[in-house]
């Protein structure tokens, strides 16, 4: 989603904010990696991610944390790419026969649809959608985030001199980091939730976002646990076995690898390589900087 239906060129800084931590990092000139990036970690209760209620609870806290980490990456530029916690906002795939070819026309039959979906107005929310082909007619991806949950985050962006431009939740930022032309199960981890997205072809299939009372702790088996009811729905409905499996945010991956691999049969990686992350990144785990690296090279 955007914060504005202008068209500009896409900011070469990110920054996402997560319940713990904030992190920042800017694209090489190539575009293709991340050559820089830095990270300050939040007190408890400092972000507390929600879809209807106030997020931002230690506005100075975090205005610090997001000034401190950006101005760390350098850049001249003053536009950034703001990545929110993926409970702050919903994102929902909804099929149609059809979609009206102007734009607004058809954002008005994608909000119509959400009243459906949604605990609260689509009509007091900012939405930003996808429309793609399915060859039985369209579905739209579609992110929606109250406008007084979004009001929160890009003024803090504004706040220390930054315009978020470009707003995106952090589970969507991340699959641009994703190799998905063959069935693909892209799962991130962090410390609140755990994010599901299924994907063929580059299209997006399956979204699930689930609390996460274990937190980075979990264990490969209890992950594979979380995520196997939304594989099974894939295989039933889409009639295809997982053939590659992305897993983001844990210390480390390949304690997840065997149950997820023994569950899926299909080879498991770390969903940041390390050809997307530069040899100037500093201390900052790449199993970290999934919504951050996918962000800024998709």
């Amino acid at each position: 989603m955007t914060s504005s239906s202008k068209h500009v060129r896409r900011p070469t800084l990110a920054c996402e904010i997560a319940a713990d931590r904030v992190l920042a990092g800017r694209a090489a000139d190539t575009g293709r990696m991340v050559e820089v990036s830095a990270a300050r970690e939040l007190a408890p209760g400092t972000v507390v991610p929600d879809l209807m209620e106030a997020n931002l609870r230690n506005g100075v806290a975090i205005r610090q944390a997001i000034e401190s980490s950006l101005a760390s990456v350098g850049g001249r530029s003053r536009d950034v790419i703001a990545i929110l916690p993926d409970t702050s906002v919903r994102v929902v795939l909804l099929d149609f026969e059809t979609l009206p070819s102007k734009r607004d026309e058809a954002e008005a039959v994608v909000r119509f649809r959400l009243k459906k979906s949604l605990p609260f107005d689509p009509d007091n929310a900012r939405v930003s959608y996808h429309a793609q082909s399915t060859g039985k007619g369209v579905r739209a991806v579609a992110a929606v985030v109250l406008n007084t949950v979004l009001e929160e985050y890009e003024s803090a962006f504004r706040d220390v001199g930054y315009n978020a431009g470009v707003v995106m939740p952090s589970m969507l930022a991340a699959l641009g980091a994703a190799d998905a032309e063959r069935p693909t199960l892209v799962v991130k981890v962090d410390a609140r939730t755990i994010s599901i997205a299924i994907l063929d072809q580059e299209q997006l299939l399956l979204f699930r976002t689930l609390e996460n009372v274990r937190g980075e702790k979990i264990t490969g088996d209890q992950l594979a646990e979380e995520v196997y009811p939304s594989v099974v729905f894939f295989q039933d409905t889409y009639n295809l076995n997982i053939e590659r499996v992305y897993v983001a945010g844990l210390p480390e991956s390949d304690g997840a690898a065997p149950a997820l691999k023994n569950q899926s049969g299909a080879v498991v990686e770390e969903l940041v390589a390390a050809s997307q992350i530069g040899s100037t990144t500093g201390t900052v785990p790449r199993w970290r900087m999934a919504g951050v690296v996918g962000a800024l090279i998709s």
